[in-house]
């Protein structure tokens, strides 16, 4: 059995489907630059308006304006309003994920959710819908912080008992693992739903799938 007593779950892109897969199919049929997206956002950094609707300082109205002038200075046009319907639409709980979750707290151990979500009905709604799956449920727009922010990781582990080298991590953000990985968590970077279950299991020693 590992020494692991808490696994934190990112939720867009691992408990639910993947808001990667939604920008990254608008940009491609935009004929944007595949990465596009990403890279700005990290590129403007924290008081950009991605960042700054994650930390729940712009309501959605508020920053599609914002986050269409800045693609527009990058370079190409897109519309925030319409990739956010689109990443609402792939919102999805994934059934492995949640029978995942269900397992894990049946054997005892305890599970969070740490997600870098918005104020507005969507992201946060989605966590409030599957807040009774977890233990503890850390969302950056109501924190006012976001992952990979090292605080938000200590918050979490402090919400949860526990040192962050007792949780098992999941993410489909490498920047975001490193974070974790920084603080001694064990990580696990999440691009196919199955292949990552399996490799928790792995570390947590018991199956996580329906008999």
């Amino acid at each position: 059995m590992s020494d692991h007593t808490a696994v934190i779950f990112d939720l867009g892109g691992v408990v639910m489907g993947s808001p990667l897969h939604a920008i990254a199919d608008y940009e491609r049929e935009l004929g944007v630059p595949a990465g596009f997206v990403n890279r700005l956002v990290v590129a403007i950094g924290r008081e950009g308006s991605w960042s700054r609707l994650e930390r729940g300082e712009l309501t959605l109205e508020e920053f599609y304006p914002l986050f269409d002038r800045e693609c527009a200075g990058a370079g190409h046009t897109l519309s925030g309003r319409e990739m956010m319907e689109r990443i609402r639409q792939v919102s999805l709980p994934r059934p492995a994920m949640l029978t995942a979750i269900d397992r894990i707290r049946e054997r005892g151990l305890r599970a969070a959710a740490l997600t870098n979500n918005w104020s507005d009905e969507g992201s946060a709604g989605a966590a409030q819908a599957l807040a009774e799956r977890f233990d503890v449920v850390v969302e950056s727009a109501v924190e006012g912080v976001r992952k990979p922010d090292p605080r938000i990781y200590r918050l979490v582990c402090q919400r949860l008992r526990i040192e962050p080298p007792q949780a098992v991590f999941l993410d489909d953000i490498g920047r975001n693992l490193k974070a974790a990985r920084a603080l001694g968590m064990t990580t696990i970077k999440v691009d196919e739903p199955e292949a990552a279950l399996a490799e928790l299991a792995g570390i947590l020693g018991f199956a996580l799938h329906e008999d």
